[in-house]
């Protein structure tokens, strides 16, 4: 557990932590079931730099691009860097070992540079918008943090890793089903319940998060089908992919 603890906040904050001890699909697991709460220290940065902003008078979507920022520093871009990639992958060949290779070379192309300006230019409208209630900026951190439960949905058993992805090979079907189900169940009531404390309707926060879940489902069968698997990348698109449909079902 404690690997997989340092596993989950080494791969999903900037924050420093001692290597874990070693990498295999238990540590995968463990990782992925602490996943929202390893990115929890992310979202009380979001919720505070979101209240001192709203509460200092700034304009909202200033204060959402210093947030939105924030998050990504947070997660040293890793996850934006995936979803360019991903979509510059999936855009480039129908051939599986060009796509991976595009993936791999590290430049971005039109299609990724599209695909992590509409995710962030989603996710800061978002964010502007939740400044207005009460509770608001507690939701947003809420969102980031929970976020992160769509790792566990790209890592269920049955989805193979893309060949030759190293970051991919433990977490490739790491956590059964039932499990990751209960991690996306789980945070849609937690979304439930401060969605309710901001003044939403109790059933906005699942039925944002049910459909983030099947454009990751959608987003990972794509991924098995073009490049023979998931890679690390595609995680971070799912991440990228999972708050940006939050914080605007949110809205």
């Amino acid at each position: 557990m404690g690997d997989g603890w340092r596993l989950a906040v080494g791969t999903l904050t900037a924050l420093p932590v001692r290597p874990p001890s070693r990498v295999d699909p238990g540590v995968a697991r463990h990782s992925l079931l602490l996943a929202p709460l390893a990115a929890v220290p992310l979202g009380l940065l979001a919720g505070v730099l979101a209240w001192v902003g709203r509460e200092a008078g700034l304009a909202p979507y200033a204060v959402a691009v210093v947030v939105v920022g924030a998050v990504v520093a947070g997660s040293r871009a890793f996850h934006v860097d995936g979803l360019a990639d991903t979509a510059d992958a999936l855009t480039s060949s129908y051939d599986a070992e060009r796509s991976l290779a595009v993936m791999r070379s590290g430049d971005t192309g039109p299609a990724g540079v599209a695909a992590v300006a509409l995710a962030l230019l989603a996710q800061t409208a978002g964010t502007a918008a939740l400044l207005g209630p009460a509770c608001g900026p507690a939701l947003l951190g809420a969102c980031v943090a929970l976020s992160r439960v769509a790792h566990a949905a790209a890592c269920t058993r049955g989805v193979p890793a893309a060949p030759g992805s190293r970051l991919a090979a433990p977490y490739a079907g790491a956590i059964g089903r039932p499990a990751a189900a209960a991690l996306w169940v789980g945070a849609g009531v937690v979304l439930a319940a401060v969605g309710t404390l901001a003044g939403l309707p109790w059933w906005r926060g699942p039925l944002a998060l049910a459909v983030a879940a099947l454009l990751v489902v959608l987003l990972v069968r794509r991924a098995v089908r073009r490049l023979g698997g998931v890679t690390g990348d595609v995680f971070g698109a799912s991440i990228e992919t999972t708050l940006a449909v939050l914080l605007v079902g949110l809205t």
